[in-house]
């Protein structure tokens, strides 16, 4: 048996939820209360909050866990990350008012700091050298230099839409987050080969984001032209087609924002029959 524990709401939990699902490891939401059977009888998933996620896969409760890497190096636990899931990025950031000079702030002898990362924020001031005083809060982080709470803030920012419109501004990077697949380090031993399939299954389902197959017929005449213009994995694939005249097909797995150019060159030397297909999973 393989326990996954998953966000149970938030930013992360509903790419996770279409990540499994989408990799074939269907989640029955219908019987969810803490847990959830899947569609593989082997392969159970458990609903916990994100922050307590590397807890729960540290102490063994969990096989495996889905949760950003900000909230893993918060927890100051050391487990496995097996994979990065490509969800939930953003940077955490250090921000003062618009107004205010981060240097006359860095040289107070005392900085207020607000922040729902009071490990991560102590380490990255003590490496500078600052003192601090690190004022724990759980929401709401852009208002308290406004309200005079603190002088700087560090949170999560992915545009900077909320930064701006609370009139603040980014003086410093910490570190880049993402989801991440993490792992127990006795269940990594003890059931190497039943993770390493799930792994199999997510990464394939990762491979395919932004990919498609573009598929197209090609005259034998035109067809070393069209192999330039088909970059693929390791090159395009081409097979004879049963037809009147030498007439080729020619596959090819392509990045979608080339598309377009792939398409437009190709019709113009003389393919024919043009299909661009979605890839729901992509393994090597």
């Amino acid at each position: 048996m393989i326990t996954i524990a998953i966000p149970n709401k938030g930013r992360l939990y509903e790419p996770t939820i279409e990540l499994l699902n989408k990799s074939g490891i269907k989640i029955d939401l219908e019987s969810r209360k803490l847990y959830a059977k899947t569609s593989h009888k082997n392969i159970h998933v458990i609903f916990i909050r994100a922050r307590d996620i590397p807890e729960i896969v540290y102490s063994g409760t969990a096989d495996l866990g889905i949760t950003g890497y900000d909230i893993l190096v918060e927890s100051g636990l050391k487990l496995n990350i097996l994979l990065k899931l490509g969800y939930g990025r953003a940077k955490l950031v250090v921000a003062c008012r618009e107004e205010e000079n981060p240097e006359e702030i860095f040289k107070k002898d005392r900085i207020r700091v607000a922040t729902e990362f009071p490990k991560i924020t102590y380490e990255h001031f003590k490496r500078k050298g600052m003192n601090i005083e690190i004022i724990k809060v759980s929401g709401a982080t852009e208002i308290m230099p406004l309200i005079g709470v603190s002088d700087l803030i560090v949170d999560l920012v992915t545009t900077g839409n909320t930064l701006r419109m609370n009139k603040l501004k980014i003086v410093d990077e910490i570190l880049e987050t993402e989801a991440c697949l993490i792992a127990n380090e006795n269940s990594l031993k003890n059931k190497r080969e039943e993770i390493e399939e799930i792994m199999l299954l997510l990464q394939g389902v990762i491979n395919a984001r932004n990919k498609k197959l573009v598929m197209m017929n090609v005259p034998e005449n035109i067809l070393e032209e069209i192999k330039k213009i088909m970059p693929g994995l390791a090159g395009p694939t081409v097979a004879r087609v049963l037809s009147k005249e030498p007439m080729y097909a020619v596959h090819a797995v392509v990045d979608e924002e080339d598309v377009y150019e792939v398409i437009i060159k190709a019709k113009k030397i003389g393919a024919r029959d043009i299909l661009v297909v979605p890839i729901e999973r992509l393994i090597p």
